[in-house]
């Protein structure tokens, strides 16, 4: 179920936490040593990325080497919240903001859950580590998964709050979230749920709040995702709080005929 997200995002999150752990190694190497630094994180990338990363590093100048990766690391995704939410699959995730994720009350009872929980909110944070220059890939892949748990389980608390759901009623107007597949429906904008709010247990569905159902995502990306990130409960608080916002239910069904005969019930 999970593992076909991780083909996928896993190359684009491996270079990802390479550039992040290894900052505080990139700032501080001489001229002398760019050249083994450089090899070595080419051998961090996957096959069929070698020969583009090698030929990049060696048409680059050695006396810009400094000023390309200051300028590189400004001209990111701004930040890794807003590089992973924008991700294939991921676009019904909002975008927490950083102050909450820093607050360490919101994040009570998550050091427990979450395996190398202090390299993952640095990643989330785009904090310097000096514990990651050490790692192997392989120990960087573990840091990616967790990070992407730990976000997730931060994400279902944020969409409870009032500046979450404001998040997410831009989506809900926008109809991200997908619309009803119920022909009675006419289309209803829906919302995002989880059938558990543990890990693991099933993927995200959408609500809708016409007709009352829970429905499978249209994309099949988005069908990966998690349902625990959103939980049981946003969608029926989100449209307490927004009110005006919940249609009417739907009385209208479909009734199955033969020649215009109503089906007799057996």
């Amino acid at each position: 179920m999970y593992g076909k997200r991780g083909g996928e995002v896993g190359q684009a999150n491996r270079k990802r936490i390479n550039e992040v752990l290894d900052k505080k190694l990139e700032r501080s190497s001489s001229k002398g040593g760019e050249g083994l630094k450089n090899k070595d994180r080419v051998l961090m990338l996957d096959e069929d990325k070698k020969a583009s990363v090698e030929l990049k590093v060696a048409e680059e100048p050695e006396t810009d080497s400094e000023e390309s990766d200051v300028s590189g690391s400004d001209g990111d995704d701004s930040s890794w919240i807003s590089w992973f939410c924008n991700l294939r699959g991921n676009e019904f995730l909002c975008e927490v903001d950083e102050d909450y994720i820093q607050d360490d009350f919101n994040l009570c009872g998550l050091g427990s859950q979450i395996p190398y929980y202090d390299l993952a909110l640095d990643l989330i944070l785009d904090a310097e580590s000096s514990n990651g220059d050490t790692f192997t890939e392989e120990q960087h892949e573990l840091v990616e998964s967790a990070a992407e748990m730990l976000y997730g389980l931060i994400h279902v608390r944020y969409v409870l709050t009032t500046k979450g759901q404001a998040a997410m009623m831009e989506k809900y107007k926008n109809a991200e979230f997908g619309r009803c597949p119920r022909v009675y429906c006419s289309g209803q904008p829906c919302l995002a749920v989880g059938e558990s709010d543990i890990p693991r247990q099933s993927t995200v569905k959408i609500y809708c709040p016409k007709c009352e159902d829970i429905y499978y995502p249209r994309s099949r990306f988005q069908g990966n995702l998690d349902g625990a990130y959103f939980g049981t409960t946003f969608p029926h608080l989100f449209l307490m709080t927004y009110g005006n916002l919940k249609p009417q239910k739907t009385l209208q069904s479909y009734i199955p005929k033969v020649f215009g005969f109503k089906v007799h019930k057996p």
